[in-house]
């Protein structure tokens, strides 16, 4: 699997590799500090070898290039920030469907919502519920039964004695 990080970072990291190694220290030790496999420093080393440092350029990383701009992406990320009402949806909860129609009407390019609930979690947005509040709810009710009758109702210790602190 492909590290994470730009190509000319991993390129940057290869070349580290290849050099701690020629200074002696133990491809196990390399491994660690770069936090990879050390099949991966041998691996390195030997490219190194035969190809010199054309062997440790970086390559476009394989599969299909993003719909999405690193400056869309940004967008998106600044939308989610926001109140979904203000761009004229109903409730104040952010929905992949909702999330994939606005992308769609802004950059006319379309995303399926279970996909896009897969992209939101791989750059750290986790599914978030509000709180059910009933409508009927009254705080000022609840305060006041609190202070009147749970003292009268709440149990006691056997005999009435107040508990140690």
């Amino acid at each position: 699997m492909r590290s994470i990080g730009s190509p000319a970072e991993l390129e940057r990291r290869r070349h580290l590799a290849v050099q701690r190694i020629d200074e002696g220290y133990p491809t196990a030790d390399v491994a660690e500090f770069l936090g990879i496999d050390p099949r991966s420093v041998r691996r390195w080393v030997a490219a190194y070898r035969r190809h010199g440092s054309a062997g440790l350029t970086a390559h476009a990383a394989p599969g299909r290039p993003p719909k999405l701009t690193r400056c869309q992406e940004k967008v998106v990320r600044r939308w989610l920030s926001e109140n979904p009402a203000e761009f004229g949806f109903a409730t104040d909860l952010w929905t992949c469907s909702r999330l994939a129609r606005l992308i769609r009407e802004e950059w006319d390019i379309r995303l399926n919502p279970r996909y896009l609930s897969r992209w939101l979690h791989a750059r750290g947005f986790t599914p978030q519920r509000p709180r059910r509040v009933p409508r009927e709810r009254n705080e000022r009710a609840i305060a006041d039964w609190l202070a009147r009758d749970w003292p009268r109702i709440k149990k006691t210790p056997a005999g009435g004695a107040r508990r140690s602190p």
